[in-house]
């Protein structure tokens, strides 16, 4: 079987072959543009699609492709029509319109219920039942329109297929799922927003086959009609998929957000943390993020370096990383909150502390880079407090490469082994594959 995988990011998308487990051929990459206004971050539907459709016909022999799946940013809100039409530009993970309701749902259903069914407190944009009670209070007329309310797989899936499908990983970040238990959408959530359970996608394990090309996804992409789609997952989700995950396994994705996953089959909800299925078989994530990691470093080359091309601002970052951390930027201090709190109700913002006009730019780079390393081990006894096993050998993966990894991981207290897997979302789409017993 030749595998087509899609892995969806905050800026591309990256297509590639896969058969037995292994990339065929070269990866391809397709851009698309993410706006950031405010408090709001949104993304194209169109300009989404087009890059997918870009990736996948910029790839060698598209009609020996036997089957598809995705792995996905979350959460990435969008709802359609009946039509499957867009009503909304894709709401990512990094939005914070939705303070307010948030703090509305949680009322409603209560602190510590919420968190026991859903698996997390309803924060802004993290969870996508305030996205949605955000629409339903300032756009009526659209969420009225409304047939179908997806995160990134569901919306390829009714545009490729026509059919209403989520995984229990994506399920588990629209904030109306029973995430602990893993037994369905949850009425009491439902309620508590106050729309019809008839928009929601119906709920399969991310290896099951969800549906079947059309034809008219398939003149458009250059694919064979009639081709199986699987459900598909959370990029992270799949990457653990690819190690083949235990409880106490740890994957950490060093992206534009930084995730640090723990695998578990006892997942304990906290306040402070993401919990959410895995989204193929019955295992959870407890998962830590920095939500501006890759895009903090972007906005300090944009704001601060753009004198510079990306190869010499790649050399500025190795040579930080290496300085002494007792002096990295001559006092000065920064609060790495670009993206806000994904994990977070009250919404903290940015800032740059003990500036003098002695203060340079690359001291100000080397204070974020700093923001980093530490935030990254303040994480960590969070994320491991009351669990019986964790295994101190951890996988590494996503776009900042080896440039930032030591640093990342310089203060974490006590022993720790790393390896590299390259590619792993995209690569771990093919135990989809195996899982399902599709191989042929």
């Amino acid at each position: 079987m030749l595998l087509l995988g899609l892995d969806v990011g905050s800026s591309s998308v990256k297509a590639g072959l896969l058969r037995n487990g292994r990339l065929v051929g070269p990866l391809v990459r397709a851009a698309y543009p993410t706006r950031h206004q405010a408090e709001k971050v949104e993304v194209d539907p169109a300009q989404i699609l087009a890059a997918v459709t870009s990736a996948i016909r910029q790839l060698s022999a598209p009609k020996k492709i036997d089957a598809v799946a995705f792995s996905v940013m979350s959460p990435a809100f969008v709802l359609m029509d009946r039509r499957g039409k867009p009503l909304t530009p894709i709401i990512t993970h990094q939005d914070r319109r939705a303070l307010k309701q948030g703090a509305q749902i949680e009322a409603r259903v209560g602190y510590k219920r919420h968190l026991a069914l859903a698996g997390n407190r309803p924060f802004p944009g993290s969870i996508s039942s305030t996205t949605l009670l955000w629409f339903k209070q300032n756009a009526p007329a659209v969420v009225k329109k409304a047939d179908l309310l997806a995160h990134l797989n569901t919306y390829f899936l009714r545009q490729f297929a026509d059919v209403r499908a989520i995984d229990p990983a994506n399920a588990s970040f629209t904030g109306l799922y029973h995430t602990v238990t893993q037994k369905g959408w949850c009425h009491e959530l439902v309620n508590a927003v106050g729309i019809s359970p008839h928009i929601l996608p119906d709920i399969h394990d991310a290896a099951t086959v969800a549906g079947n090309l059309t034809a008219s996804a398939a003149s458009a992409l250059g694919l064979r009609q009639g081709i199986p789609l699987f459900t598909g997952l959370i990029d992270t989700s799949s990457a653990m998929l690819l190690v083949h995950p235990q409880p106490g396994q740890m994957l950490n994705n060093n992206g534009s957000t930084d995730v640090l996953a723990l695998c578990t089959d006892r997942p304990k909800p906290h306040p402070d943390l993401l919990t959410r299925a895995l989204g193929s078989g019955k295992l959870w994530l407890s998962v830590a993020t920095m939500a501006a990691a890759g895009s903090a470093l972007n906005w300090a080359r944009d704001q601060f370096y753009s004198d510079l091309s990306p190869a010499d601002f790649t050399k500025l970052l190795k040579k930080l990383t290496t300085r002494a951390k007792s002096d990295p930027a001559h006092g000065v201090h920064f609060d790495n909150y670009l993206a806000g709190v994904r994990a977070g109700m009250e919404q903290k913002t940015a800032a740059y502390t003990h500036l003098t006009l002695s203060t340079t730019r690359e001291d100000m780079l080397a204070a974020l880079l700093e923001s980093l390393a530490r935030d990254s081990a303040a994480r960590l006894p969070l994320l491991c407090a009351g669990q019986k096993r964790i295994d101190r050998h951890v996988t590494l993966t996503g776009g900042l490469g080896t440039v930032l990894h030591s640093l990342l991981h310089r203060d974490w207290p006590g022993q720790w082994t790393f390896h590299t897997e390259d590619e792993a979302a995209l690569r771990g789409l093919w135990q989809l594959v195996e899982r399902s017993g599709a191989v042929a």
